[in-house]
């Protein structure tokens, strides 16, 4: 592993999750857990701002009259219901930690379910840019998380998931996705192990 064939990608960082007014901010059992995956985030972001490591953020968003979800059942129900992540919406902006980085990190528009890659260019960025690891931190772990680690995978990425930079609904989703999911396809690691491991190959 090194920079140049690296991207992390950043999942669900937007003001309905961490904003403290936000819609889905309640989502999480325990709101501590949001401040410590914004803590680690921005520290293993900061880490990577000067190596060649791609970094992108894969927000999720719908236009005012979720045309997009036809007939949506479970979380994306819930979304459109509760108006979350509505593109006219403070809601839906990408917070302020990650914007205010401007263009190091790359964002890639389009998503407008749980897959990251479906109906996105995602796949073509990292193909272009002869990625073969894929580095995932964000939110939720067992909905959007976990179903773009495994469309990666199944692309062919080798895929790790960042411990310390994701959190769950509850702090036993988050430990059971971590300790009995995602080694199913992928890596389990904390930041600290990720920057270790990607300094050495640089």
């Amino acid at each position: 592993m090194n920079g140049k064939n690296v991207a992390l990608l950043l999942i669900g960082f937007q003001n309905d999750y961490f904003a403290e007014n936000g819609i889905l901010h309640a989502a999480i059992e325990e709101p501590s857990q949001i401040k410590v995956v914004l803590e680690n985030t921005l520290t293993l972001i900061k880490a990577l701002e000067k190596t060649p490591t791609l970094m992108i953020s894969t927000p999720i968003m719908f236009t005012p009259t979720y045309e997009e979800l036809d007939d949506p059942v479970g979380i994306l129900k819930m979304i459109k219901e509760v108006g979350a992540f509505n593109s006219e919406k403070p809601g839906s902006q990408t917070i302020p930690e990650l914007s205010e980085l401007g263009g190091r990190i790359t964002e890639v528009a389009g998503r407008r379910g749980l897959n990251a890659f479906t109906k996105t260019d995602l796949n073509k960025i990292l193909e272009s840019r002869q990625i073969k690891y894929v580095i995932i931190a964000g939110i939720l772990t067992s909905v959007c998380v976990d179903s773009t680690g495994r469309a990666a995978h199944d692309l062919g990425y080798h895929v790790s998931i960042i411990k310390d930079c994701t959190t769950g609904r509850t702090t036993i989703e988050q430990d059971f996705f971590c300790e009995n999911v995602f080694p199913l396809y992928a890596s389990t690691i904390s930041y600290q192990e990720f920057l270790e491991d990607i300094n050495s190959g640089l």
